[in-house]
């Protein structure tokens, strides 16, 4: 089987093809780089997203926030979920865990800016 993909390990957006054999990736071609090796094999195999949004607090101004690393891709809404529900309260600052270990991933969600 194969997969065609658009990479995203960095501005060239190279057009990679991967070939998948008994759920692992044996060869990738079309990447200039091998950022576009490493980007396909894990996509292919074990998706992950960084996740970004904004966090309600509780005197009800909002912040906006992201997951510190990947996620699982399969995660997402479930992350998206834990956002909706926090409530963490001032101050924040850039960096400081809003959520720790989000959905039990292992990662936790971060302020990306300021609030006093």
């Amino acid at each position: 089987m194969t997969r065609q993909l658009t990479c995203i390990g960095c501005p060239m957006g190279c057009q990679l093809t991967a070939t998948i054999e008994n759920g692992v990736v044996t060869t990738v071609t079309g990447n200039t780089c091998k950022r576009g090796d490493d980007y396909a094999r894990k996509e292919c195999v074990a998706p992950m997203r960084t996740i970004t949004g904004t966090v309600r607090m509780a005197d009800g101004r909002v912040i906006s926030v992201r997951t510190r690393t990947d996620v699982p891709k399969a995660k997402m809404f479930d992350v998206a979920d834990a956002f909706n529900k926090a409530r963490p309260a001032a101050p924040l600052h850039i960096g400081d865990v809003v959520i720790a270990d989000v959905c039990g991933t292992g990662v936790d969600v971060v302020a990306t800016a300021n609030r006093e």
